[in-house]
């Protein structure tokens, strides 16, 4: 057996990266009758078919994580790309992607691409995600600026790099490696909306242990991952923090008496519009179950 991991899927065939270099692949019928899906990011163990040549994949070991939107397995890091401008930066989305790797349990990383578009707008989001304790970097292609600092977050980690279509996450992916070359789109100038250039997920590797991933963009992304509506506090990190010294354990942050929350959104010491987006999920999620 050789072991390896799953770089790329195309038509039924699976592309694993070994020691001996990348080997195609195609995977057991027993993985469907177990209803088991090969996915990017598998670590798995192949054999080499002696009248083929061909591969055949025959284990696939446990998943430390497993992403819905990109379908992505044991990613640890998610760096989440969302430009200033061109097209705007969309908080509510951004909140949702963090609510997804929160779920997992990723390292988070926030970055501001296309800043020098709005420079204004770039440091008070930065501010409000600040506030919040995750990292957030303001970078900028067109005059490569941030990327460096970018690029010391990725040793050793297996990354996406998630965010809508057009906001620049293939032109920083060009930047940090030099081995990386993917093609880079324009802005839809009717929808004001980036054009998918990624086709497909692509795992990519920079040296041995560290792996970047580019995925296809989008502009939305429901709740359905959400099992229940108390899980929505656990992923907003401040509310979930320090919504433990409310007066009462079961509150949710709306309208209960005595709220530590409320309180902290009304001094600054909480983003009005991450606890905006946070009363928005929860409305959201009410609405879902009732359907």
């Amino acid at each position: 057996m050789i072991n390896g991991i799953i770089t790329k899927g195309i038509g039924g065939f699976y592309y694993v990266m070994t020691d001996d270099g990348l080997i195609e692949c195609r995977a057991r019928g027993l993985f469907r009758e177990e209803n088991l899906k090969p996915l990017i990011g598998d670590k798995v163990d192949i054999r080499i078919s002696s009248e083929d040549n061909t591969g055949y994949i025959e284990k696939i070991y446990p998943r430390t994580s497993e992403l819905i939107r990109p379908t992505v397995a044991n990613i640890t890091q998610i760096i989440i790309v969302m430009s200033i401008e061109d097209p705007k930066i969309n908080p509510w989305l951004l909140d949702r992607f963090i609510m997804m790797a929160e779920k997992e349990k990723l390292k988070i990383v926030i970055c501001i691409n296309k800043f020098e578009l709005n420079e204004e707008k770039a440091s008070e989001i930065e501010r409000a995600y600040k506030l919040a304790g995750f990292d957030v970097f303001k970078t900028s292609t067109f005059e490569n600026v941030g990327v460096d600092d970018l690029k010391t977050y990725l040793k050793g980690e297996m990354t996406a790099f998630a965010g809508p279509s057009g906001v620049g996450k293939s032109s920083l992916l060009n930047l940090i490696g030099e081995e990386v070359d993917l093609e880079v789109g324009d802005i839809s100038k009717k929808t004001g909306r980036g054009k998918h250039t990624t086709r497909h997920v692509e795992l990519m590797a920079l040296d041995k242990d560290t792996y970047v991933l580019d995925t296809p963009g989008f502009s939305s992304l429901d709740l359905r991952f959400i099992e229940d509506k108390t899980d929505i506090k656990k992923y907003f990190r401040e509310i979930d923090k320090y919504g433990k010294t409310c007066k009462f354990q079961s509150c949710l942050h709306e309208n209960e008496p005595n709220c530590n929350i409320k309180k902290m959104v009304e001094a600054g010491e909480i983003s009005q519009l991450r606890y905006d987006n946070y009363l928005y999920f929860l409305n959201e999620y009410k609405n879902i179950k009732k359907y």
